[in-house]
């Protein structure tokens, strides 16, 4: 299954003779460095580019265009090279974009040769920058792995050689554009699908929300900025919904300048009569009747898990055309404010009143217009949801759905598993379950401490953090087959004993709760030693060699109160834990507050990047990979006096029993 990276992540890569597969929507340069154990490029006859394309082991494009194709055999690479850089640059062509910030964000992707996306990451986030270091392809023990980097350079080409200590930098990034400039008029046009033969539901696979970056650019020729756009993120699974090709701001705001009404349908409902469905009979003059599992799919779990995606990607684009909408308007009222004020002749008396009224009457009623428009996209959604909903499987479902009161250990695990719901102000009360796929290719961590707006106190912040940390263990444990998923805590000071009640009371974890600086050391020692075991065993191709004994199920592991009684040995462990474990089914939900390791400085900056940041409280801290709106994360918490929790882990346990 392919992987949807963001920046900082890495993937590893299962194969050595591979493509990196660049998308754009305007033509861009594309090449690589070869970089040494220290990341320094010795010279400029370890760049490829146009002028230069070819390197052992490395094939570049020849030309701008909007998509490119880098073939890369790692076998061939010299014994010298431990990293390559893939980047990415706009041409200094006439009437060009200057900045990534004004383009829908660009798209790397590394493929198997017959075209098998392995990992993906979408450039959001950039603005002023005009070159760009993608991806990066690294030696690690002997391995290659593939880490998103999306570092920008507002300098060009030219500084970003400078960075990575090409010799001569600015006069290779001159040769670079001479030899884009002779073969700009070969460059490939950007594809433009028509909306209309967009079917509703196509996406491919995503990691997940990982919700970070995202980029609002200003579309050319809007007074004010009036278009919102974002990056084509390939869905959650082959088939599911199509992404929009174009941000609804554009049409709408030039239509509107030329006098014309703003349009501000949404994209995908922007049709003259909405399709037939083919089963069950719709109303014959409206939409059909939302359907739970409305996508394609190999099984419900994938139907109804693309349908989620779907709606998040249809709400994130529509609150997109809604706001544009309003800033275009509020634009143009500007504008003709000050050309009234600019007139002599109107400027004062009843004919500048009246001029200014008209104006503001003007703006309110694209206003109006843009809001029943967003209403009738947040009706139709919210009747969507309140079809999915019911629908979701334990793993997608809130702890109050009533399919857990049915619940049973499961035969496999899902696809992905909810870890909270997301809104936008605009869409309040409508939420979108939040999935991430399984197996978890990142951390968690719950933050502890205090969260503006939300009036409560650090010590109650703590409480709830470690209750939400307990239903998503519990919630992993019950969506994964008896004896494949298990659950190991660490509670120094045992700050947490009265919230993990619900997993020690019914024997869920592995081993009662490591406490003082001894259980810290003993249990990040035992895990630490099965990482680097299965991960040799595995690099060697001989997984039968494992220890006889050793426990390989998926382990997540429960780090409270962070770094209370963690000396600096063990903070070492648990980084690595955080950066290789996932890879061979370790783990980490980290419940911590990051002030209280303000003493580590800069040292535990990495920690916190690879981890998902979840908040026991709504907090507004994410943002799509569409448009980067801020998102309102909310936990799934368990209802109060609800006994769910303790019927799930207990057949859970039971299972386990059996099980062994």
């Amino acid at each position: 299954m392919a992987a949807e990276l963001v920046r900082g992540q890495n993937h590893p890569l299962s194969r050595n003779r591979i493509e990196i597969r660049i998308s754009a929507d305007v033509p861009v340069v594309a090449g690589a460095t070869l970089a040494d154990d220290s990341g320094r490029v010795p010279g400029t006859d370890r760049v490829a580019h146009p002028g230069a394309p070819t390197l052992p082991g490395l094939e570049a494009s020849r030309q701008a265009a909007a998509e490119h194709r880098l073939a890369v055999d790692l076998d061939a690479m010299p014994e010298a090279v431990h990293r390559l850089s893939v980047l990415i640059a706009l041409p200094a062509t006439p009437g060009g974009p200057l900045r990534f910030g004004a383009v829908r964000a660009p798209r790397a992707a590394v493929t198997g040769l017959d075209g098998a996306e392995i990992a993906g990451y979408t450039l959001t986030g950039l603005d002023a920058e005009s070159a760009v270091v993608a991806l990066e392809l690294y030696r690690r023990q002997g391995a290659w792995k593939v880490r998103a980097v999306g570092q920008g350079y507002s300098g060009g080409l030219a500084a970003l050689f400078t960075d990575q200590g090409v010799p001569q930098a600015a006069e290779l990034a001159r040769r670079i554009e001479e030899a884009v400039a002779q073969g700009l008029a070969r460059s490939i046009p950007a594809r433009r699908t028509p909306d209309a033969d967009c079917p509703r539901r196509t996406t491919a696979s995503v990691t997940g929300p990982d919700l970070s970056g995202g980029v609002s650019a200003t579309g050319p020729g809007l007074p004010g900025g009036a278009s919102v756009t974002g990056p084509d993120l390939p869905g959650p699974a082959p088939g599911g919904r199509s992404s929009v090709s174009d941000s609804p701001g554009t049409a709408e705001a030039a239509t509107a300048s030329a006098g014309g009404p703003v349009d501000c349908t949404h994209p995908r409902r922007r049709q003259a009569s909405p399709p037939v469905p083919e089963a069950p009979a719709a109303v014959a003059d409206g939409p059909a009747p939302p359907v739970a599992g409305d996508a394609v799919g190999w099984s419900m779990d994938e139907r109804l898990y693309n349908q989620v995606w779907g709606m998040f990607e249809d709400l994130a684009r529509s609150v997109a055309a809604y706001r544009s909408a309003v800033e275009f308007s509020e634009s143009r009222l500007e504008k003709e404010l000050d050309q009234v004020l600019a007139d002599p002749r109107s400027r004062l008396g009843s004919t500048g009143d009246a001029a200014r009224e008209a104006a503001r009457a003007r703006q309110a009623e694209l206003v109006d217009q843009a809001r029943a428009v967003l209403d009738r996209d947040l009706a139709q959604l919210t009747a969507e949801s309140e079809a999915v909903e019911p629908a979701l499987p334990p793993a997608y479902a809130r702890w109050d759905n009533p399919v857990w009161h049915g619940y049973r250990v499961p035969t496999e695990p899902p696809m992905a598993v909810r870890l909270g719901d997301l809104r936008l102000p605009e869409s309040f009360p409508l939420r979108i379950p939040m999935l991430v796929r399984l197996p978890l290719e990142r951390g968690l961590w719950i933050d502890s401490g205090s969260l503006d707006g939300t009036g409560a106190d650090t010590g109650e912040l703590r409480h709830l953090a470690m209750h939400m940390a307990v239903a998503l263990a519990a919630r992993l444990l019950a969506v994964h087959p008896a004896g494949e998923f298990g659950v190991e805590v660490i509670d120094p000071a045992g700050a947490g004993a009265s919230a993990l009640t619900p997993l020690t009371g019914t024997g869920a974890p592995a081993a009662p709760p490591a406490t003082g600086s001894a259980g810290v050391v003993a249990v990040l020692g035992r895990l630490t030693e099965r990482v680097d075991l299965v991960q040799m065993a595995v690099r060697a191709g001989a997984p039968d060699a494992l220890p006889p004994g050793l426990d390989t199920s998926r382990r997540l592991l429960i780090v409270n109160d962070f770094p209370h009684g963690f000396d600096d040995r063990a903070v070492t462990q648990l980084r690595y834990l955080a950066d290789e474990g996932p890879e061979v089914g370790v783990h980490l939900l980290l419940v911590a507050d990051r002030e209280d390791a303000a003493a580590y400085g800069p040292l535990l900056d990495p920690l916190w990047r690879s981890l998902m940041r979840l908040t026991p409280a709504p907090d507004d801290h994410l943002a799509d990979p569409w448009v980067g709106h801020a998102w309102t994360y909310e936990p799934c918490l368990v209802p109060d006096g609800s006994q769910v929790l303790q019927q799930v882990l207990t057949q859970v346990a039971t299972a386990r029993t059996k099980h062994t």
